[in-house]
């Protein structure tokens, strides 16, 4: 792929966006690549880990250049496809992580909060400055934005076009950790090695059910957990793992 790099190890894939003389910007490209890679996933991944080539920035935003002629047909088709792949993200049968790595503007900060865990460098910066553009969010950002950090402080960032640092975005709920530039990569390969280790079907039942119970009234929610919870007893990694404890051993989960 011409602006996607992938390296994968133990069953970690790590995906970084490259396209740096564009501060990794995402045009129609970039997300086309994106979207293929997303469904041609090896089914022998555990954990995915998005982050960006170069040390200024994680993904920029969506490619300006490439906006600034579109029509409102135009702009429906971009949007739509922005907002697919980002969905195919966050509904991948695995977890995926965010290494932030810097600027994750507009577009970039879009994609972040489509990954399940996000974790910033101390350099990396957030935003949606769509209105100083005369757009506004089209990659989901809206709705996103409001299910992580509340409607009233949404608004605010989005209204003002504001940027925060990390150490704000970690205050918001916006990321979960903040780490040292240098030492990003290692602490999301690290807690991607910790969830690889767990048995996957049981984190596939997990994230589905947290994906879908957010939206849910309460009592079906809970329902669809239960559910969720007795399939996991009709899977081989639900026997050895249980087995394993009782005998004290380790166990090593093998069911994709």
């Amino acid at each position: 792929m011409k602006f996607l790099i992938s390296e994968i190890e133990n069953g970690i894939a790590v995906l970084k966006i490259s396209r740096p003389q564009a501060l990794n910007a995402l045009n129609t490209e970039v997300l086309a690549e994106l979207e293929e890679y997303i469904d041609n996933i090896p089914s022998d991944i555990r954990v995915l880990i998005i982050t960006g080539d170069g040390p200024k920035s994680f993904v920029a935003g969506a490619d300006i250049a490439e906006m600034s002629n579109l029509t409102p047909e135009g702009g429906l088709e971009f949007g739509r496809r922005g907002a697919r792949v980002f969905k195919k993200i966050e509904d991948l049968d695995i977890p995926v992580i965010a290494a932030i790595n810097g600027f994750a503007l507009g577009g970039g900060c879009e994609i972040a909060m489509a990954c399940d865990i996000r974790i910033a460098a101390e350099n990396a910066k957030f935003g949606q400055p769509e209105v100083g553009l005369g757009i506004i969010p089209g990659f989901s950002g809206t709705y996103r934005l409001a299910k992580l950090v509340g409607q009233g402080m949404a608004k605010d960032l989005i209204f003002s076009g504001r940027t925060i640092r990390a150490d704000e975005a970690l205050r918001i709920g916006l990321v979960n950790q903040v780490v040292k530039s240098e030492e990003l990569m290692d602490v999301a390969k690290d807690l991607a090695s910790k969830i690889a280790q767990n048995a996957p079907i049981a984190v596939k039942y997990a994230k589905q059910c947290i994906n879908q119970n957010y939206d849910m009234e309460r009592d079906t929610a809970l329902a669809f957990e239960n559910e969720m919870f007795a399939k996991c007893f009709a899977t081989e990694d639900q026997k050895n793992g249980m087995n394993a404890f009782l005998k004290k051993e380790k166990v090593i989960f093998i069911n994709k």
